[in-house]
C-alpha cells in the first residue's frame, strides 16, 4: 500500500490494505487484405451527390482502445507496506522497533505487505506540461465555441437553438448539502503545503486548520523533511501563502502539527470535526488534497471498510513503520494528497488522506510514482484529534503500551510474544502491563476486546487506537489452550527512548 505516506515496505500483516497508472492506446486494427486469387468485383455505382445533400451509405469511424491503468505512500505520499521478516516490534511502548523492509508504495497491506507513500515531489515540469495542455485545451474549446456560434449565425436553413432561461439569476443555486456545497464551505480552510529540507529535499502535501490559532493538521510524513532546519510554507486556495513552522510530530501515529506564521484568526475558520467512531461502510466520502501537486483537488467516494490494519514508511533506507487501523475509502487518493481531510456527507472530518494501495512495485520515494486504485487509507479523526492535541500542548505524542514485545512477522494466527524483546532486553517489560496481566514470551495473542489480532502489526494498530490508562480484554493462547486476561495500557512519551 503506498501512503500518501509512499514509501518504504513494511513487513505485512495477514488482512490486506496501499502507483500512476498508464493507459496505453490500443493498437489500430489490421484493415483484411484481399486473398490472392481472389477477383474482387468493381464498386457499385453511386449517383452523383447533389449539392447540399449529405453522402449516402455507411461510413465507420476509427475506433480507439483504452488500457486499464495500474499509492498511497503518503499523501504528501502514500500508505507503506507492513513490516516483514521475524523482526519483533516492541508493543512495550520502546522505540524505535527494527526498521521494516522497504515496500512500494502501491505495495500491499498486512498479508499483502503495506507501503507508505513519500511526500509527493513538486510537480516541476510535469506541472508544468500539465499546465501547458490545459491551457491548450481550453484554447482549443473556445476557437471550437467561436467556430461553432460562427457556423450558426450564418446558417440560413432556419434551424434554431433554445437555451434555458435563468429569470434573471447570475448563478446556479446549489443546495448546501451537495458535494458541491461540502466542496465550497470546506475549500476555504483547506492548505497546500510545501516542505524542503536543509538538503533541498522536500515534496508537496496537504492540510486543514485545526484552530483559529494557525494550528494546522497533516501527516508527519509530509513535514518530515522540514523538521530540522527546512522551511514550510502553507498556501491557501485564494493564492494566500504563510511561512510556517512544526509543533510538533508523531512518527508512529504518522500525525503532525504545523502552525501558521502572521496568520490573520479572524480569517482562519477551523473545519468542523465528525465522529469517526460512527462511520459505517457505505457512508459518503468526500477526499481534499493536492494530488500530484493539483492543488484544491476535490474527489468522492464511500467508506469501503473500517478498522482496517496499515503500516506504512516514507520510503527512506532509515524508515520506521507508522501504524493505524485505518479507514478504508475508493475516494481517488494519490501522492499530495496526504494529509488533507477526508469528510463525510455533511462536511465533517472523518479522517486524514495517508496512504494508499498501489498495484505495481514501484513506491513513492522510488523512480516511479503510484496513482489512486480505489484504495486509500485515513487516519480516524477520533485518534488524529488525540494526537494533535497531545502535539500542541507538549510537543510530544504520546502512545499506549502493553509492555511486550510482539514479532512482525507475516502470519494469521495472530500476535506472538517473542522470546527476546528488541536490543536483548526483556520481551515482557518486568512490572508493566503485560506482565502484570500475566502474559509470558511465546503467547500468542488472538483478540483485543472484540477485535480479530492476525498479526504484530494489527495488534500494534489496535492498541495505538486507545489511550493509556484504559483497560482492554486480551485473548491468547499458551500451548494451544486459549485464556483472557486484562490489561490496564500503559505510556510511552516520545518517538524514542
Amino acid at each position: 500500500m503506498s501512503t500518501e505516506n509512499e514509501g518504504t515496505e513494511v513487513p505485512p500483516a495477514p488482512s490486506a490494505p496501499p502507483v500512476p497508472v498508464d493507459s496505453p492506446a490500443a493498437s489500430p486494427q489490421p484493415s483484411s487484405a484481399p486473398q490472392g486469387g481472389a477477383t474482387t468485383p468493381p464498386p457499385p455505382s453511386t449517383p452523383p451527390r447533389v449539392p447540399g445533400t449529405p453522402p449516402q451509405g455507411p461510413a465507420a469511424g476509427p475506433q480507439s482502445g483504452e488500457a486499464a491503468a495500474g499509492a498511497a505512500a503518503p499523501s504528501g505520499a502514500a500508505a507503506g507496506p507492513a513490516p516483514h521478516g521475524s523482526t519483533a516490534s516492541p508493543v512495550d511502548g520502546s522505540w524505535p522497533p527494527p526498521a521494516p523492509p522497504a515496500m512500494p508504495a502501491s505495495g500491499g497491506g498486512w498479508g499483502a505487505g503495506y507501503q507508505q507513500p513519500a511526500p509527493a515531489r513538486p510537480s516541476g515540469r510535469r506541472g508544468g506540461l500539465i499546465a501547458a495542455v490545459i491551457v491548450a485545451a481550453l484554447f482549443a474549446g473556445g476557437l471550437g465555441g467561436g467556430i461553432g456560434y460562427t457556423l450558426a449565425k450564418n446558417d440560413d436553413t432556419g434551424s434554431t437553438t433554445v437555451s434555458v432561461s435563468d429569470n434573471g439569476a447570475s448563478q446556479v443555486k446549489r443546495d448546501p448539502n451537495s458535494i458541491a456545497g461540502v466542496a465550497a464551505r470546506a475549500l476555504p480552510s483547506t492548505v497546500t503545503i510545501e516542505a524542503q529540507g536543509s538538503n533541498g529535499r522536500g515534496g508537496t502535501g496537504t492540510g486543514f486548520v485545526f484552530d483559529t490559532q494557525g494550528h494546522i493538521i497533516t501527516n508527519n510524513h509530509v513535514v518530515a523533511d522540514a523538521v530540522d532546519g527546512g522551511r514550510l510554507t502553507a498556501t491557501f486556495p485564494d493564492g494566500k501563502k504563510y511561512a510556517a513552522e512544526v509543533v510538533g510530530h508523531a512518527q508512529g501515529y504518522d500525525v503532525a502539527v504545523i502552525k501558521l506564521k502572521d496568520a490573520p484568526s479572524s480569517q482562519l475558520k477551523p473545519l468542523p470535526l465528525g465522529d469517526s467512531d460512527k462511520v459505517a461502510v457505505g457512508d459518503q466520502t468526500i477526499a481534499i488534497g493536492a494530488p500530484f501537486g493539483l492543488s484544491n483537488t476535490v474527489t468522492t467516494g464511500i467508506i469501503s471498510a473500517k478498522n482496517r490494519p496499515v503500516a506504512s514508511s516514507d520510503g527512506s533506507g532509515e524508515s520506521r513503520a507508522s501504524y493505524m487501523s485505518a479507514l478504508q475509502t475508493d475516494a481517488s487518493i494519490n501522492p499530495g494528497n496526504s494529509g488533507g481531510p477526508l469528510l463525510d456527507a455533511r462536511g465533517a472530518v472523518i479522517g486524514i488522506n495517508s496512504a494508499i494501495q498501489s498495484a505495481n512495485n514501484g513506491g513513492f520515494g522510488s523512480s516511479g510514482q503510484s496513482g489512486s486504485i480505489g484504495l486509500g487509507f485515513a487516519i480516524p479523526i477520533n485518534q488524529a484529534k488525540y494526537v494533535a492535541q497531545q502535539l500542541i500542548q507538549t510537543g510530544q505524542p504520546v502512545y499506549a503500551k502493553i509492555g511486550a514485545s510482539v514479532s512482525l512477522e507475516e502470519t494469521s494466527s495472530g500476535a506472538q510474544i517473542t522470546d527476546q524483546g528488541v536490543d536483548g532486553s526483556d520481551a515482557v517489560e518486568p512490572g508493566g502491563p503485560a506482565d502484570k496481566a500475566g502474559l509470558e514470551p511465546g503467547d500468542v495473542i488472538t483478540k483485543l476486546d472484540d477485535t480479530v489480532i492476525d498479526s504484530g502489526p494489527t495488534l500494534i494498530g489496535e492498541i495505538w487506537t486507545h489511550k493509556p490508562g484504559d483497560k482492554v480484554k486480551i485473548t491468547y493462547k499458551r500451548d494451544g489452550v486459549e485464556h483472557t486476561t486484562e490489561v490496564t495500557l500503559g505510556s510511552r512519551v516520545g518517538d524514542s527512548d
